[in-house]
């Protein structure tokens, strides 16, 4: 390693990644920077494993980017999440179908996300059926952008009360064998005042053979 390198890393000092106060306001990691304000906007990955101690859990993947910084801690905001592919793939049956529901959504306090839900069923199933699911998704996420704040919205995508509720009425559809909001995105922060935006929905189906 040059001298010149060696340099620039002694001039870097060290800061915590903190997560939102709605995950804990905890250390989550620490990174190198020369200067604090060189972090902002940097997304950081971990996995909600490794936030709540329960490692059945290590199949997803959270990204919080940095807000701020001050006395050498990086404050953050959730910036979404993801299932892992492999386990996604391990979710994908023969003879059966995966019905994708992707949504846009604005939250009571001006936050606007993006979210893939996902129903997987026991067996193939009609379009007839896939729409009442899809319906089912619609109509709950329609209802959760309207009543809950972001950091609400994020607990229920993440820790599976979303999917829950949705499992609980599509199960009347058909047989299924996961419900789960398997991708979420923080989209914009709020501009101004928060205002409740209607959803937006873009829909996407897949099939497995």
């Amino acid at each position: 390693m040059s001298k010149a390198v060696k340099d620039k890393w002694r001039r870097k000092e060290w800061y915590d990644i903190i997560l939102p106060r709605y995950f804990g306001e905890t250390k989550v990691g620490e990174t190198p920077a020369e200067e604090g304000h060189l972090l902002n906007g940097r997304v950081f990955e971990t996995t909600l494993a490794q936030i709540t101690g329960d490692f059945s859990q290590e199949y997803i993947k959270m990204y919080f980017q940095v807000a701020g910084v001050e006395d050498h801690k990086a404050s953050t905001v959730f910036k979404g999440h993801e299932y892992l592919r492999d386990y996604l793939r391990s979710l994908v049956r023969r003879r059966s179908t995966k019905v994708d529901g992707i949504y846009r959504v604005t939250t009571t306090d001006g936050y606007k996300v993006k979210i893939i839900l996902c129903a997987l069923t026991q067996v193939r199933i009609k379009s007839s059926q896939e729409h009442e699911i899809r319906a089912i998704m619609t109509g709950i996420i329609a209802e959760k952008a309207k009543t809950l704040t972001f950091d609400q919205l994020a607990h229920e995508m993440v820790l599976g009360k979303l999917a829950s509720d949705v499992y609980s009425q599509a199960k009347n559809v058909t047989a299924l064998r996961h419900v789960g909001v398997r991708k979420s995105e923080l989209l914009a922060l709020p501009v101004g005042g928060a205002v409740v935006a209607p959803v937006e929905v873009v829909v996407e189906t897949t099939e497995t053979a």
